[in-house]
């Protein structure tokens, strides 16, 4: 079975998106649980993913771009969430 080059890019935001968020909760101070690490990569993954579909609408940018500015974005997107639940909570942390 040959993967169609539409589903191969999502394949690919999907996995940079994961990456980023691994490298993301790697690089912060937090203690790291496998609760915390699952949930990171399937946010990233997602919202890559999702930025990336949004990108995809604009069929003349090549796949590289595409997976560049959906990951860029779903993870700044990921950031934003965090802070955003962080402060609706009330478990803000110094610093955001």
């Amino acid at each position: 079975m040959q993967l169609k080059s539409e589903d191969k890019t999502i394949i690919e935001l999907a996995a940079v998106g994961a990456v980023i968020a691994f490298g993301k909760l790697l690089a912060g101070g937090e203690k790291i649980t496998l609760r915390l690490l699952a949930g990171r990569v399937i946010i990233g993954a997602a919202l890559s993913t999702a930025a990336g579909a949004a990108l995809a609408m604009i069929p003349s940018l090549p796949n590289i771009a595409i997976i560049g500015l959906g990951s860029a974005l779903g993870i700044s997107g990921q950031s934003l969430l965090e802070l955003l639940i962080q402060r609706w909570s009330g478990s803000e942390k110094e610093g955001l």
